[in-house]
């Protein structure tokens, strides 16, 4: 019989000065990084992209903060988590 085995990651809700730290040590804009994680990009003023929901979530005037779970995934994602990577399985053909 096996063991069951449970996993606990830390995950919490970065501030927007970690968030925008995090971003910002991927190389990925604002615009590629809401898309990465599914937020809304939108036509701005000036004709080019942006993503309101993100501008917010990096402000430090707003108090809308990213959840944990999603900020691990974005982390995870972006190969920039402290402790995990995600893993291609290995599947076996068929």
């Amino acid at each position: 019989m096996s063991e069951e085995v449970t996993l606990r990651i830390e995950m919490p809700s970065p501030t927007g000065e970690q968030l925008k730290a995090a971003r910002l040590k991927t190389g990925l804009s604002q615009v590629d990084a809401a898309a990465l994680m599914g937020y809304p990009v939108q036509t701005g003023s000036r004709g080019g992209l942006q993503s309101r929901t993100w501008q917010a979530l990096e402000s430090t005037s707003d108090s809308r903060s990213m959840p944990g779970p999603v900020f691990a995934m974005f982390q995870l994602l972006t190969a920039t988590h402290r402790d995990y990577a995600l893993v291609e399985k290995d599947v076996p053909p068929g």
